[in-house]
């Protein structure tokens, strides 16, 4: 791309007021949808492709809006997909019992820090991991292309741009109609049946019947579906029905396996997700450098009086600024764990868990961000690692915690390390899932001429909304269902926050000293082949991975989260595949993503909903209207509605896109 003068940058309408508020109420929106939908099924979705389709559905009516500006729109909404993962760490409070709820001051000032932080952390990484590298950042690229059609730079028109918006419109509306009627249960949510393979051993399977888990297969794309797969395989397939063999347990069959799964077979997992996340890191020190490098020596270009002189496509906050706000953060982030530290009765060592808390922050924050920042250019930010590699962080939080300080306090102390070593994961956590994030929103402006710094100016923004829906909405959850495992809440009706419940156990087991070591080193043996058979995939063949953080997130989310998921991305590829013997496939395969999008926001929004139904009814079923006699029933309606429903569905975006 050619230079242009920063003058014309200036005058072009990008980041604008209008642009701001509307990003900012789709983030409000989008924010307590993923808080729910993480919560319930440990897989939170990229807002980013929805995001900027409202937004050109508004903004077509302003003469002076722009792609640019459009994309402004969805970088501001799209911190409500990556600034919800703190639901991976941030309810294990509740669920050790240290917190009865969700403290406002405290739980917004860890995302919004945290998140600021993961914004400065992302500039020098932009030039390492999207500038400079061949990474292909699925959900930038069809973010980019959605922008394009729905602006008519593809040279499309507004027919196409109007086609997207149908399909985003149907695919909503049917899938908040889906949920509806699951709450109902006339559907049934799930097809669970769990059985017998030996003896004493046992496993099963869950499929939920959601349109948003479909969807989220559908961009996440065949090669994760099919490591997700291998993991559910090693997992349900060797895994639980190994360990049941050999348990002494007693009891009902799905008790048995799922007690297997969480006690044992999801800490091989984390293992797998380690192993991984290393090697991850290992083949990303080189480019980092370069892209530090790089940095640096656009700050000399400014400084010389040669702005100008730069592509608008390289033009972020100063390296300079940067420095200064990443500092500025490190002083209340410190007051924040010291203050923790003294409410929590650990005052007499508050100088080491400030100052080493900042520190672990500083240093880790930058190795999480640069894993899942990888992993997001490779197969998309829904499906970025953070939470397996929060398992590395936890971990890593509580053994400096026992070496540090447990020698020091009394036994009776052992809980309040478990809480702090749960907080400091939890600003980490912001601080790389906002990297993450912003990596996918800067490789969709690089392709829509986008200017950086702006780009980074709004996630500070978006960040900033998102952090101040966070709290009230996890304690409406928390008030209406309650979370798996936590003191005083209903098995029945609790959210399962599985990556919450095996972070906080993680925590619990360094600090107490029970957790057992070789179930993890289990998971690196199964990892460390995978991480070989992953590589000379990449070596030998055109397109085909086997991730090796997509078969760890296998082995350790419930099969409710992820066999709907593995489904998706086959119907995705299928589609895809008929898409390519149409005589539109870009525009046809555009509309089958932006149908998927539709699909993930209208249950998500749907279920924040019916949250908010449930608790301020105190049922647990409000909109039930048959009872349990009807639950074999319910499974097979739900299950032919359901693949009648896509069916159809996948057929009409067919029809739609070469009318």
């Amino acid at each position: 791309m050619s230079a242009r003068p920063s003058s014309d940058a200036e005058s072009r309408t990008e980041l604008t007021w209008r642009g701001v508020v509307i990003g900012v109420v789709i983030t409000v929106v989008f924010t307590a949808a993923n808080v729910f939908f993480g919560l319930k099924a440990g897989l939170t979705f990229a807002t980013s492709i929805p995001a900027a389709v409202i937004s050109m559905a508004i903004l077509r009516y302003f003469k002076t809006s722009t792609i640019q500006e459009n994309n402004i729109v969805q970088t501001i909404a799209s911190a409500a997909g990556t600034l919800s993962s703190i639901i991976f760490v941030l309810p294990g409070m509740v669920m050790i019992g240290w917190w009865t709820g969700f403290p406002f001051g405290l739980s917004f000032a860890v995302c919004a820090l945290g998140g600021i932080l993961g914004v400065m952390y992302s500039i020098p990484l932009r030039r390492a991991l999207v500038t400079n590298s061949d990474l292909p950042y699925p959900e930038g690229l069809a973010c980019a292309e959605v922008l394009k059609v729905g602006s008519g730079d593809s040279g499309t028109g507004d027919e196409s741009g109007r086609a997207g918006l149908l399909a985003v419109v149907w695919g909503a509306i049917t899938s908040s109609v889906f949920a509806v009627i699951t709450a109902t249960q006339v559907f049934a949510s799930d097809v669970v049946s769990y059985f017998r393979v030996s003896a004493k051993g046992v496993t099963g399977f869950d499929f939920n019947l959601s349109f948003a888990l479909f969807a989220i297969g559908h961009l996440c794309g065949i090669s994760v579906g099919i490591a997700m797969l291998a993991g559910v395989v090693i997992g349900w397939g060797w895994g639980v029905p190994h360990y049941s063999e050999l348990s002494d347990a007693t009891g009902a069959i799905a008790e048995l396996a799922q007690s297997t799964w969480s006690h044992k077979v999801r800490f091989v997992g984390a293992g797998a997700i380690g192993v991984s996340a290393i090697w991850t890191l290992a083949k990303l020190v080189k480019p980092v450098i370069s892209g530090l490098t790089s940095a640096m020596a656009a700050s000399r270009v400014r400084k010389a009086g040669n702005a100008a002189t730069l592509p608008r496509t390289e033009q972020d906050i100063p390296i300079g600024i940067v420095s200064l706000i990443t500092l500025a953060c490190f002083v209340p982030v410190a007051w924040l764990l010291g203050y923790f530290g003294i409410s929590s009765g650990l005052g007499d060592h508050v100088a080491i868990l400030a100052i080493g808390g900042v520190t672990y922050v500083v240093l880790m924050g930058f190795f999480v961000s640069t894993i899942c920042g990888y992993m997001a250019g490779l197969i998309g930010s829904s499906n970025s690692p953070l939470s397996g590699v929060g398992i590395l962080v936890v971990i890593g939080a509580a053994l400096l915690l026992v070496l540090g300080v447990k020698p020091h306090v009394a036994p009776e102390a052992g809980k309040a390390l478990v809480a702090f070593a749960l907080f400091t994961t939890s600003v980490i956590f912001t601080v790389a899932a906002i990297a993450n994030n912003n990596l996918q929103d800067l490789k969709t402006g690089q392709l829509v001429d986008g200017t950086p710094w702006k780009q980074q100016v709004a996630l500070i923004i978006g960040v900033v909304a998102g952090a101040a829906v966070i709290p009230p909405v996890l304690d409406l959850l928390n008030h209406a269902y309650g979370f798996t495992g936590a003191p005083g809440a209903d098995p029945s009706r609790a959210l399962p926050a599985p990556q919450a419940g095996l972070i906080s156990a993680l925590a619990r087991g360094v600090i107490q000293g029970d957790i057992d070591w070789s179930l993890i080193q289990v998971g690196i043996s199964i990892g460390v082949p995978i991480i070989v058979l992953d590589e000379i995939l990449a070596r030998t063949t055109k397109d085909m991975r086997l991730p090796p953080l997509a078969v760890g997130l296998g082995i350790y989310l419930p099969t409710q989260a992820t066999l709907m998921v593995v489904v998706g991305t086959l119907v995705g590829w299928y589609f895809d595949k008929r898409a390519e013997r149409t005589k539109n496939p870009e525009p046809t395969k555009q509309l089958g993503v932006l149908l998927a999008s539709g699909l993930i926001v209208g249950e998500s929004v749907i279920g924040v909903i019916i949250a908010a139904i449930v608790a301020f009814s105190g049922k647990g079923a409000p909109l039930a209207v048959v009872g349990p006699g009807f639950a074999d029933a319910a499974i097979w309606l739900g299950g032919i509605a359901f693949a009648a429903i896509a069916f159809a569905l996948y057929r009409w975006v067919g029809k739609l896109a070469n009318a």
